[in-house]
């Protein structure tokens, strides 16, 4: 069987660059070499040689997170250059990066969300009006960030400009939302028309955190995943249809993992990635693996995925 010739793509330029890195290692030891001629590029130095070598390449996975990798600009170079590549097209990916965009679908949904309010850097947002609005405690977040970079949950008053410039230094537009405690979940949904939601997972976050945050994410044992999570079955099949009706209100496609609180019986959604961390104990592969799908066969049904919706896409083109 002749292999496919695949473009790796990890590391770029976004503060996630390291985590990106990590996880191209592990995804790259991870797929089954008897299937893919694998070709590894790092958008920060590589792309000109991904442009060059396009007409050789079958399809692309891309772990890459943050700006530059998971908000539309590389999905749209792979489409210019007619590579097939998983998960969700520029629009899915733009509209998912951006928490502010992403909060506007989710409330014509009818996904429930946080209340929040939208800052720019171009006006000294007002905090007293802030603190009137939402109350407290809050959660301060640039829009376009991931990996809870640039976050703070606000309890005081006096928290909330520092908090607001913190979010400033990553983003031109800051979230500023009303804080819900609870127990954390996250959900994974894997598919291109037919969607299978994924086991559902409960996060404990460490010792010394107060949420899910960056050190949290990467660090091991700094946090502690449970899946499936400790949730009745009604409760189990609410986050599922969330998370579905989450990708489909963004116009993802391929998979995706939204992240919830549930509150005194209560979801909310928080968030939803487009591109999960891909680590053989990242989230994503942990409830992928409980569904019955090692991290090889999860990234052979990633490409596979990728590929035949490349290849419906391209059949409406007239060229």
């Amino acid at each position: 069987m002749k292999k496919i010739r695949l473009a790796l793509l990890s590391g770029g330029i976004s503060s996630e660059r390291d985590v990106s890195l990590n996880s191209g290692k592990q995804v790259f030891n991870a797929l089954d070499k008897s299937k893919y001629d694998i070709r590894q590029y790092d958008p920060k130095t590589d792309l000109k040689q991904l442009v060059m070598d396009a007409d050789t390449i079958d399809a692309a996975l891309i772990i890459l997170h943050g700006p530059f990798g998971e908000d539309g600009t590389v999905q749209g170079l792979l489409d210019l250059l007619d590579i097939p590549y998983q998960g969700a097209g520029v629009l899915g990916s733009a509209m998912a990066m951006n928490k502010l965009v992403a909060k506007q679908l989710y409330t014509k949904a009818n996904i429930p969300t946080p209340d929040y309010l939208a800052c720019s850097a171009c006006q000294v947002p007002d905090t007293q009006t802030i603190l009137t609005t939402l109350g407290l405690p809050l959660v301060v977040k640039p829009a376009c960030a991931g990996s809870s970079v640039g976050m703070t949950i606000v309890k005081k008053a006096e928290q909330l400009e520092p908090a607001l410039a913190l979010g400033f230094e990553h983003d031109d537009h800051v979230l500023v939302e009303k804080y819900i405690s609870g127990v954390e979940l996250t959900c994974g949904v894997l598919g291109n028309d037919s969607l299978e939601a994924l086991p559902v997972i409960e996060i404990i976050p460490g010792d010394g955190h107060e949420f899910f945050d960056y050190h949290a994410k990467y660090v091991a044992g700094a946090s502690s995943e449970i899946c499936p999570a400790r949730i009745d079955e009604q409760i189990t099949r609410k986050v599922q249809q969330l998370a579905i009706d989450a990708h489909n209100a963004l116009f993802l496609k391929g998979y995706s993992r939204t992240d919830l609180i549930l509150h005194n019986g209560d979801l909310t959604v928080l968030e939803t990635n487009t591109i999960p961390g891909m680590t053989a104990t990242s989230l994503f592969p942990q409830s992928a693996e409980a569904a019955g799908y090692s991290f090889s066969r999860l990234l052979d049904l990633l490409i596979q995925l990728s590929i035949q919706e490349h290849e419906r896409i391209k059949s409406r083109r007239h060229i």
